[in-house]
């Protein structure tokens, strides 16, 4: 084991944005990619460092909980804290582009069948975020003065592209949230998910181009690809995510892939930082395109939100799709997709000849709700009751379930999985929860093909279970259908 005897690369910079704790992390990643840092390196502990800096040590701890967490370091007891076994340094490819402009700063759906005029939302509905805590009264001041100031030229059409306010804001956040370094004119305003991947099909791929996804995988993905005339290529995804050397089996020359890295749609597992270099590695070789689709990335409760697999793409290959929907509410439907650099012109175009563009009014409010400061925050609060509720729907069903089902341990998401003991049916089970008046999603509809070996599985979201007795209530309307048979 080799222990580095300089760390120059962790000089800070106290006038920087960047807090200490994020400046620490990248720095070592840095090191790690640039082949500073190698496999078995031992770096510093968390006390030694922060003497060495001069800082508090849960500054550094933070630094370090971000590293382990994503895998690129390991602690090993009495031998220290060193480089993770297996990375090796990421060396980019020269990518030809205009000069880089200034920084500035579903056949599957998740709602209630049409016409149901059921409880809204249904209890365990997908992809609804916790209603009832949304600031209402800071939005409608919002809206009020955004309609009040609304002038004849906020009254034409709206740019195809997006509001530039808007749009400066999305990146000014992705810089400090999700490790994103983009320029505003990079960023898209769209109507929604479908929206996103339909315009980044257009301007990228072309009718008969294969392309990647995930099985299981979040269905509208393969159903709109199909429908624009791609071929599907299912890759299988396991406990690190995303099998990276069964897709270059099954298509080593597929010309995109659609990922869910943070928390994978629907399997909830991250993808491992091993997989995300060999990602990059197989996009970069091929010149294909990965399109990292983070719905829901900043709700991780085992530790920091992880930064985006496209803060690692040095060569230009990612696009990266968010979304307004599950953190806001899903009626505004507004999204966002960051385009390479070198393929901003492209996508203008695109933009302009296939894209209606968003309500501006809309986009108006939503970026000054940005620009106060609430969209952070509201981020933030929602990250810690969504622990809390995740917690508490846990026990409520476990208490009753217990008998039935197994709850799957993830780090993030807005869901749970609960597991079926014995031989039991989830597409069954899940019907019969729609039925009842509740929701439920069965893991065996969210695969592009027939998979042995993988077990009878049900998704439940907890973001609007509020109670242990809620959640107990709910299980054994669950369980009732059970014994019914």
């Amino acid at each position: 084991m080799k222990t580095r005897a300089s760390h120059d690369f962790l000089q800070l910079n106290p006038a920087a944005a960047e807090p200490y704790y994020r400046q620490i992390y990248l720095r070592l990643r840095a090191a790690v990619a640039d082949g500073l840092l190698a496999p078995g390196d031992r770096i510093p502990s968390a006390r030694a460092l922060a003497a060495e800096l001069g800082l508090a040590r849960g500054t550094v701890e933070s630094a370090y909980s971000l590293l382990a967490a994503e895998g690129y370091i390991e602690a090993r007891g009495q031998a220290g804290t060193v480089i993770a076994a297996g990375l090796h340094a990421m060396s980019a490819t020269p990518v030809d582009h205009a000069p880089r402009p200034a920084e500035r700063l579903a056949p599957y759906d998740f709602t209630p069948p049409s016409g149901d005029p059921g409880a809204v939302p249904r209890p365990f509905q997908m992809g609804v975020p916790a209603l009832d805590a949304f600031p209402r009264k800071i939005w409608a001041r919002l809206a009020a003065r955004a309609v009040r100031a609304t002038g004849p030229a906020d009254m034409l059409y709206p740019p195809p592209a997006g509001l530039d306010s808007l749009r400066a804001e999305i990146a000014r956040y992705l810089q400090l949230s999700r490790g994103l370094s983009c320029a505003p004119e990079q960023v898209f305003i769209t109507s929604g998910y479908r929206d996103t991947l339909n315009l980044a099909a257009r301007a990228l791929l072309k009718p008969g181009d294969k392309v990647w996804v995930e099985d299981p995988g979040y269905p509208p993905t393969g159903a709109l690809l199909a429908a624009a005339g791609m071929q599907l290529v299912g890759v299988p995804v396991d406990d690190d995510g995303l099998q990276v050397g069964e897709g270059r089996r099954l298509a080593p020359h597929a010309r995109a892939a659609v990922v869910t890295p943070a928390h994978q749609s629907p399997l909830s597992v991250a993808l491992s930082l091993q997989r995300r270099i060999e990602l990059l590695d197989w996009a970069s070789r091929s010149k294909a395109w990965i399109i990292e689709d983070d719905y829901d990335g900043e709700y991780r409760y085992v530790s920091r939100p992880l930064p985006a697999l496209k803060s690692l793409d040095r060569d230009e290959r990612v696009l990266y799709a968010g979304t307004f929907s599950k953190v806001l509410f899903p009626s505004i439907r507004l999204a966002y997709l960051v385009a390479p650099l070198s393929q901003v012109q492209r996508f203008e175009e695109t933009a302009r000849h296939f894209s209606g563009g968003c309500p501006a009014l809309t986009q108006g409010i939503v970026a000054g709700f940005m620009a106060e400061g609430h969209f952070a925050r509201h981020i933030q609060r929602m990250r810690r009751l969504y622990g809390e509720r995740r917690e508490l729907a846990a026990a409520g069903l476990e208490a009753v379930l217990g008998k039935y089902m197994e709850l799957e341990a993830r780090p993030g998401g807005m869901h749970l999985l609960m597991r079926l003991r014995g031989r039991r049916s989830d597409r069954a089970l899940a019907e019969k929860m729609r039925q009842d008046g509740m929701f439920g999603r069965a893991l065996s509809e969210c695969l592009l093909a027939p998979r042995a070996g993988l077990p009878p599985m049900l998704m439940l979201s907890f973001t609007n279970i509020d109670t242990r007795r809620k959640a107990q209530e709910l299980a054994r309307r669950i369980l009732a259908l059970l014994q019914a048979g």
